[in-house]
């Protein structure tokens, strides 16, 4: 039987009152994953309980909570009382089970198992997905059951941080805690706090343990980048302007995302005023939507393979673009560098782009997770190759060619005209 007085920091009172959503986020050493474990083990010591311990992805046993939960009860002196199993936990007198699963792994059809759950406690919530969310929770349907999560924050986009920070639903107590709440934080830990004061960049810093969002994911390559655009206020309004043409650069895309960038420019500044990304459409489906927007449209920019011809139609996308009435430069006219080569460029460039944040998110979103492979040894690699990679990719094409964007109508990519120009 328990033989010692429980005690918890006082930011964790919420988790005794009845609550559909109960939520901790913020930085180490606030004992946010430790005051929801013995929590949950004290609620199942009270009456039975079926406890759903989630996470978005769990390979193992060992991903899951399941050893901090072990270490509690040990830590609790209450072994027992509790029956410790392979993969699941029960307390002997009351009957109630502790159970653990990956989100991600589940469909919504094998989710419905999980309907009796009374508590389900969802763990690194900062990872969890959209997709995630809209399956699990309506799943946790039980009259009374909770919904319990915690989590340190990464970016304020993150699915979860947006649910219940930004736009929280009824009945949810959401609750900031760092270490400096944690009346148990160890002079340990301290030192290492202070240490990482002072060789991490303060975003890094107070996200870590301040519990703050960061302006972009760690490891991010243009991470430093977005940070300043959004410090300098250049992720703001920047409405169409009509007296500036609207050029157009382009990532293709099927399978894959398309991604449409809409730029203007005007003296230094290159302002992305509007964006596209989608797939499994066609050519001419985009260059109707793009029309409709009703722009002062200049050049259309494609990558180099936007000139390589289809073997369906015998047609490449500059080509059947053409054909739609854009102005496709010729490719001689393109700027080709290699990835690295355009990373720099952007880097360099970054400064001067200004984003037209409520038409641009996604791309913003793109900007902040694109990153580089990890390689088993722990080394940076090339750049990964995922959802967020062709936004990225589209502002490599913007930087690579945009001083070969103008606000002139004089020059149109027709044999006739340049011959007309003397530039053919």
């Amino acid at each position: 039987m328990l033989t010692h007085k429980l005690q918890l920091p006082n930011k964790f009172s919420f988790l005794f009152e009845p609550h559909r959503f109960k939520v901790a986020y913020g930085g180490r050493g606030s004992a946010k994953s430790w005051s929801f474990a013995i929590a949950s083990l004290i609620q199942a010591r009270m009456q039975k309980k079926l406890i759903l311990c989630a996470r978005e992805t769990q390979k193992s046993i060992n991903e899951s909570v399941y050893r901090l939960l072990v270490d509690s009860i040990n830590w609790m002196q209450a072994t027992d009382e509790f029956e410790i199993l392979k993969t699941t936990i029960k307390h002997k007198i009351t009957g109630s089970e502790f159970i653990f699963a990956g989100i991600k792994e589940h469909t919504v059809d094998s989710l419905k198992s999980y309907e009796g759950v009374d508590i389900c406690w969802i763990e690194e919530g900062q990872a969890v997905s959209d997709e995630s969310i809209t399956k699990l929770f309506p799943t946790i349907r039980k009259k009374g059951s909770e919904i319990w999560v915690t989590y340190n924050p990464d970016l304020e986009t993150d699915p979860i941080h947006q649910y219940f920070v930004i736009n929280p639903p009824d009945d949810c107590v959401a609750v900031q805690v760092n270490y400096f709440d944690n009346p148990w934080f160890s002079e340990e830990l301290d030192k290492q706090r202070a240490h990482d004061q002072k060789r991490m960049p303060l975003s890094q810093y107070e996200c870590v343990w301040l519990g703050k969002c960061m302006p972009a994911v760690t490891g991010a390559i243009y991470f430093n980048e977005v940070a300043k655009a959004e410090l300098d206020g250049r992720l703001a309004s920047c409405p169409y302007d009509p007296n500036l043409k609207v050029h157009v650069v382009i990532d293709l895309g099927w399978n894959d995302a398309m991604s449409i960038l809409m730029v203007q420019k005007h003296h230094s500044e290159i302002r992305i005023i509007d964006y596209i990304e989608d797939s499994h459409r066609t050519l001419e489906e985009y260059s109707n939507q793009l029309k409709n927007l009703g722009y002062n449209f200049g050049r259309m920019w494609l990558p180099h393979d936007g000139y390589s011809k289809d073997f369906k139609t015998a047609n490449s996308a500059a080509e059947i673009m053409g054909k739609l009435g854009w102005d496709v430069p010729d490719r001689k006219e393109l700027v080709e560098l290699s990835v690295e080569e355009g990373i720099r460029n952007v880097r360099m460039g970054f400064s001067r782009l200004i984003f037209n944040k409520d038409k641009t998110e996604r791309l913003i979103e793109c900007l902040r997770r694109y990153r580089r492979v990890i390689t088993r040894n722990g080394e940076a690699g090339s750049p990964l190759h995922d959802q967020y990679s062709h936004g990225a990719d589209g502002i490599r094409y913007l930087i690579n060619n945009e001083q070969n964007m103008t606000n002139s109508n004089l020059f149109k990519s027709t044999k006739i005209e340049y011959k007309k120009l003397g530039l053919a």
